[in-house]
């Protein structure tokens, strides 16, 4: 079978990778989708570095059955742990999270301040730091740890006062820090950006990855001579492992539209 036609390969620990196949569907309409949320194991980003890489390289293994041609890593956690030893166990082509958004945010900050909110998990690799410092020295770094939001996400309290209230609590020091740039660094927070916008002010910019990812899986999949040519809407399947119905409540949150058959593994 013509690799063309294998279809993007994507995994998030729940709900949060849906930002990533959106734009993934608007800017690649033609290319079809797998994606796995690991609902059973989610959150990741209070797990040990070890479990991380662990379920990282599982969820790969997973969508290889599916005829994958690429793997996005639309997790934050999983992007700073284990997108290095995916690159080295597996022969196709990976794509993290963290790099493409460092590269906006450099891009779009005038005051060379940024902030990085994520998970625990995600701040302690202190992977966006490092890759921000490495692309430009200049830049100051300051970030900080969410853990609560990804749970009031996938409980769906989108709006709620306490949603609120804990983002004010979590953002003091970056709105603190004076910076013009924050990234969310967790593919769960862009849910949470008329809260977070509404905490920093309007004059902050908010980078979301994805829009990043799917320009970089472009660029790739052209590179590589991958991309689907034929004339058609790309499907996309997705898999959970767990709550299937509880997922398919809040995909419509993520995606703008009803997600259709949504199977548990």
């Amino acid at each position: 079978m013509n690799k063309k036609n294998y279809a993007l390969g994507v995994f998030d620990s729940g709900l949060g990778g849906l930002t990533v196949v959106r734009e993934l569907k608007r800017q690649l309409p033609k290319e079809d989708i797998v994606y796995f949320g690991d609902t059973a194991r989610v959150p990741y980003g209070t797990k040990s570095a070890q479990s991380i890489v662990q379920f990282s390289e599982e969820n790969v293994q997973f969508l290889l059955k599916h005829k994958v041609k690429i793997i996005v890593v639309a997790c934050n956690s999983s992007s700073s742990f284990a997108i290095s030893v995916l690159r080295k166990k597996f022969s196709l082509p990976v794509v993290g999270v963290i790099e493409p958004g460092a590269k906006k945010a450099i891009e779009v900050s005038k005051n060379k301040k940024v902030g990085v909110i994520a998970t625990s998990a995600t701040i302690q690799s202190g992977k966006y730091s490092k890759t921000i410092k490495r692309l430009s020295k200049k830049m100051k770094v300051v970030s900080q740890a969410c853990p609560l939001l990804v749970p009031l996400v996938e409980e769906g309290w989108f709006e709620k006062k306490a949603t609120f209230d804990i983002a004010k609590e979590y953002l003091l020091t970056i709105k603190k820090s004076g910076a013009d740039v924050v990234i969310l660094g967790c593919t769960h927070y862009p849910i949470l950006k008329p809260v977070i916008s509404r905490v920093l002010g309007r004059r902050v910019n908010l980078i979301d990855s994805a829009k990043e990812v799917a320009c970089e899986v472009k660029a790739i999949l052209k590179k590589h001579n991958l991309s689907q040519d034929k004339k058609r809407k790309g499907s996309c399947k997705v898999f959970v492992s767990d709550k299937p119905q509880h997922f398919k409540k809040l995909a419509k949150r993520f995606l703008g539209y009803n997600i259709g058959h949504i199977k548990k593994v």
